[in-house]
């Protein structure tokens, strides 16, 4: 009865403050999509903000047992603020969907600029890396693992810089590297001991990180094989072999992200990232200047205006809003105390912050059993 009765209050109170809705908002342009979300391109009316407006459908989250994670998702949103971590503004809700309006990086995806690329020189990847280690060790300080680190859930914002976006398969409190069991992220980056079910924990980020770090060195990811069993086998017997142009420091580097056993991994002990952090290929690094945005990115976006989605996969830009899934939705079920009304501005995203801790505990994943989702290649079984 009581928590029948904490729900209706949520719900009461959810009514009351739920200023912005959907039709705060102008849509403009789709820059993404998962098998249940779309993320469009939006501005809100009365202040002129652009936004990007991440759309998840209720049934297709309910269907997939999702909406722990989609929960899970929201709460790191508001509690975590980092300059290098995507900031939600608000939440709210319809009866057949769920919105976040997060800020809008107009550079895109590290994916894509990597695709255009090929391959980063050392100096360049590091500026790259910096800032999503930054990001990881923020997120650990408060036991949280993010287990999807990838080029596509790196976005760029109009200087360069990076944000991590996407806490779908996030997990909070997790203190060491056992907590965490279910075996989820994307084929490609996933941690031998995700695989061989060990139990895992933050040293899954290491080992993600080693591997985008790899990515951007050479244009694959380690022990890239078109064929996933022969993938799944690799990352947990086979030894990774380094292109010879690599340097010493750089390759030792590697070495001790893809230590198999996650104890043994750079990062993986006490110290966390403290011990990447004082790993020779990050000497002379200025920490500090990179939390305050003092340097120059190594690729500077093109932007033509705000409302440019130049640097988005034409695949969403060019398709009409409102055309990826179902055209018929079922109602799904009332989120109680889903909305969340934030600050409308944007401008102070230099702040390192941790918000409220008294909340409750992509594109999401798929389900592992039959791989019915291939286009968001992300999996999850528990």
């Amino acid at each position: 009865m009581n928590g029948l009765i904490e729900n209706l209050y949520e719900e009461q109170k959810e009514k009351l403050t739920d200023k912005v809705n959907v039709n705060s908002f102008s849509l403009i342009s789709v820059i993404g999509k998962g098998s249940y979300a779309e993320v469009l391109l939006a501005r809100k009316k009365d202040t002129g903000t652009i936004y990007a407006l991440k759309i998840l459908k209720k049934n297709k989250i309910e269907q997939r047992n999702q909406k722990t994670h989609v929960k899970v998702e929201r709460n790191i949103l508001i509690e975590i603020s980092h300059p290098f971590i995507i900031k939600m503004v608000y939440a709210f809700q319809t009866e057949k969907k769920l919105y976040f309006a997060l800020e809008y990086c107009p550079g895109g995806e590290l994916f894509n600029l990597l695709q255009k690329k090929r391959q980063f020189s050392e100096e360049n990847a590091r500026f790259y890396i910096v800032q999503i280690l930054l990001a990881l060790e923020h997120l650990h300080k408060f036991d949280i693992v993010y287990r999807d680190l990838k080029p596509e859930n790196v976005l760029l914002d109009k200087d360069g810089y990076v944000r991590l976006t996407d806490f779908g398969l996030s997990k909070k409190g997790v203190k060491g590297n056992k907590e965490a069991n279910s075996v989820c992220g994307t084929p490609e980056y996933l941690a031998p001991e995700v695989l061989f079910r060990w139990g895992h924990g933050k040293a899954v980020d290491w080992w993600t990180l080693g591997a985008i770090l790899f990515e951007m060195l050479t244009g694959l990811p380690p022990f890239y094989t078109p064929n996933r069993e022969d993938l799944f086998q690799k990352i947990k017997y086979y030894t990774l072999k380094y292109p010879a142009y690599l340097s010493f420091n750089a390759k030792s580097l590697l070495e001790g992200l893809f230590r198999k056993e996650p104890d043994k991994r750079l990062g993986g002990g006490p110290n966390d990232a403290e011990d990447i952090k004082a790993h020779p290929w990050f000497e002379g690094v200025n920490w500090d200047a990179f939390l305050r945005k003092e340097l120059k990115a190594p690729y500077l976006p093109i932007i033509q205006n705000e409302l440019d989605v130049s640097n988005f996969d034409p695949e969403f830009t060019e398709a009409p809003i409102g055309s990826f899934g179902d055209t018929i939705q079922e109602p799904g079920q009332n989120y109680a105390g889903w909305s969340y009304n934030g600050s409308d501005s944007l401008q102070n995203q230099n702040g390192v912050q941790i918000q409220d801790q008294s909340l409750p505990n992509s594109q999401s994943g798929f389900q592992m059993e039959g791989l019915d989702n291939q286009q968001d290649n992300k999996m999850e079984m528990e």
